[in-house]
């Protein structure tokens, strides 16, 4: 097949989630026969190459703005995918659903993975709220197909527009790192220190992990990874929370293996995030082997099972200075919930098994037999009604 992957910023991945389903998931692709183009935005993707993972890149302009960053360069993707007469487009965000009709017109099979509910999110002002739960709704009407990687999200889909679309979940592939230069880089000993990676913006509710971690009574570091566009005076807030407080680390962006290094090597992880579907941080610290605390969101909760603990998120920090003060006193506890969440990491989240499903459904759509290392593999251990 000829495979388009629309909507993100771009690889080789170095923002968020779904840059790395897009390496993660086109890679595979190539490696089972089919072509796979991936669009980038041309302010942000810097490698100087046009193949990369064996996927081809087409960068394009757009206009580098909060609100129109990715709609724009969704459009200026989907004119130039009339010309290229793809097989299947494959976009990913609720809010590109405007545009996904773009390709059908030449005959392509267009899909989107609409995320979580990212109305939700505080950075949005009231207007940007309706246009992204419009855009929801048009996910249900304008693809040929869309899905989700969350069955919490799913079942919003089925409640409130009567439509169900298939769960695809998030993938982990990660690579066990021994302790080295990144950890001393930032001062950091292997299994003495708390976790946090994610984009430093209100919705992720970084502060409640701050705030917790400056009242505990503990040597261990907290180490809180990422950065966000559009966002410096929320940032400029957790550095006033963390104060002085020379345990607190604040290390920005780290990708690659210095981010493989750091999740390889923590005592356990904390997700503080309050909206979003799957999130891949969560799926990869389970990877790592890692205790994992998340804000008691259904989505979280669905992401985690019975593989890591919660805290209120309605009452903040003080919920989960609970929880890391008892994990942090136990151990034990804490080294048994490392299994629990590799295993589940490596049963539920497995990339190869997740590309099959998205090659069963590129199939299906196109009303092509499906070839027979698909029909004789089995499906991922997950429940699609």
């Amino acid at each position: 097949m000829k495979i388009a992957l629309l909507g993100t910023r771009g690889i080789p991945a170095s923002y968020s989630g779904f840059e790395t389903c897009v390496e993660q998931l086109g890679q595979r692709l190539v490696q089972r026969g089919h072509e796979v183009t991936v669009y980038c935005r041309s302010h942000h993707i810097t490698y100087p190459d046009g193949v990369y993972k064996g996927m081809r890149l087409v960068k394009l302009p757009t206009i580098a703005n909060k609100y129109l960053d990715t709609i724009v360069h969704s459009l200026i993707s989907s004119l130039h995918a009339l010309s290229q007469r793809y097989d299947i487009g494959l976009y990913f965000i609720a809010g590109n659903s405007p545009v996904t009709w773009i390709p059908r017109l030449v005959g392509t099979k267009t899909i989107l993975n609409v995320d979580g509910l990212d109305w939700k999110r505080e950075k949005w002002p009231a207007l940007a709220k309706r246009y992204i739960q419009f855009a929801e709704y048009l996910a249900t009407k304008v693809p040929n197909a869309y899905v989700t990687d969350s069955q919490v999200v799913q079942a919003y889909y089925r409640d409130r527009f009567h439509s169900l679309p298939p769960y695809i979940p998030y993938g982990s592939e990660v690579e066990i790192v021994a302790p080295g230069e990144t950890l001393a880089r930032f001062n950091l000993e292997p299994k003495r220190y708390v976790l946090f990676v994610g984009r430093l913006v209100p919705e992720n509710c970084a502060h409640h992990l701050v705030e917790a971690f400056r009242t505990l009574d503990t040597d261990m570091k907290c180490v809180i990874v990422g950065d966000a566009p559009y966002a410096a005076e929320y940032q400029a807030h957790l550095r006033a929370l963390a104060g002085s407080d020379p345990r607190i680390v604040f290390t920005g962006y780290v990708f690659g293996r210095g981010y493989h290094e750091l999740g390889s090597n923590a005592y356990l992880f904390v997700g503080t995030s309050g909206v979003g579907g799957t999130h891949p941080a969560f799926v990869e610290a389970m990877a790592f082997g890692n205790c994992i605390v998340v804000h008691n969101t259904p989505e979280n909760l669905e992401t985690i099972g019975d593989a890591g603990f919660a805290y209120d998120g309605k009452a903040g920090a003080a919920s989960l200075r609970r929880v890391l003060d008892r994990l942090l006193r136990q151990p034990a506890i804490v080294e048994a919930s490392r299994q629990l969440a590799r295993r589940r990491a490596t049963t539920i989240y497995s990339w190869e098994a997740i590309t099959d499903e998205y090659e069963r459904l590129f199939y299906t759509l196109l009303r092509r037999r499906l070839p027979d290392r698909l029909r004789q593999r089995e499906t991922t251990p997950v429940q699609v009604d």
